[in-house]
C-alpha cells in the first residue's frame, strides 16, 4: 500500500483504475491500493458482521448529533482518526470483565465484591446480581467505580446464610449499550 501526501497528479483522487489500483482519501493523504477480492459468495456470518457494522455506523451517526457525546469520543480519537471512527469501535468492542473477586463476600451486610472492568472507551455501569443455587436472587444492585476507573465494588445489602454454590453474576455495560455477562460460583 502506498501513501501519497500534497502530489499534484493524486492529490484528491478517488475511485478505481482499470480494475488493478484503488484510490482512496484518509486523514493523512492519498492510499493506493490492490482492489478487495470479492469472492461472491457470502456466507451467514458475513452477513451477521455487515449488519452488526450497519449498526454500528448508525449509532455513530446518532453519536455526531450530541455535542456532549461527540466530543467525549473525539478526546478518545488518536492521529489520523474521527469521533465517528471512536464511536464506531466502541459499539464493536463490548466491555471486558477480567477480575470478580469474591474473597471480601462472606454473606454479612456491607461485605465487598470487588470487579475489574475494562472497555475501550468507558464502562458506564456494572450490575451485582447475587442468587442462591436454584437461581432464586438473594439481591442485587450496583457496583460503585473507584478511582482507579477500571475497579468497581459492590456492598451487599442483605444477609446471606448459605453462601455455598450460590452465583455472584456480574453485568457490565458500556457508553453504546453493550452488555457483557460473567459469573463466579462461591
Amino acid at each position: 500500500m502506498a501513501k501519497q501526501k500534497n502530489n499534484v497528479v493524486t492529490h484528491g483522487l478517488s475511485g478505481t483504475i482499470g480494475g488493478q489500483l484503488v484510490f482512496r482519501q484518509t486523514a493523512t493523504g492519498t492510499v493506493v491500493q490492490s482492489p478487495p477480492r470479492v469472492s461472491g459468495k457470502v456466507s451467514e456470518a458475513q452477513r451477521a458482521q455487515r449488519r452488526r457494522f450497519q449498526r454500528a455506523i448508525l449509532y455513530a451517526g446518532v453519536v455526531e448529533l450530541d455535542p456532549e457525546v461527540n466530543a467525549d469520543y473525539a478526546s478518545k480519537a488518536k492521529k489520523g482518526q474521527t469521533a465517528r471512527n471512536v464511536a464506531v469501535a466502541d459499539f464493536l468492542h463490548a466491555p471486558d470483565i477480567d477480575v470478580i473477586d469474591v474473597s471480601g463476600y462472606h454473606g454479612q451486610p456491607g461485605d465487598a465484591i470487588r470487579i475489574e472492568v475494562t472497555d475501550d472507551f468507558a464502562v458506564v455501569e456494572v450490575k451485582v446480581v447475587i442468587a442462591n443455587t436454584d437461581g432464586t436472587p438473594v439481591e442485587e444492585g450496583y457496583a460503585k467505580q473507584e478511582a482507579t476507573g477500571y475497579e468497581w465494588t459492590y456492598a451487599a445489602t442483605v444477609a446471606n446464610a448459605s453462601l455455598e454454590g450460590d452465583r455472584i453474576e456480574v453485568y457490565a455495560s458500556d457508553t453504546p449499550g453493550n452488555i457483557t455477562k460473567a459469573e463466579e460460583t462461591l
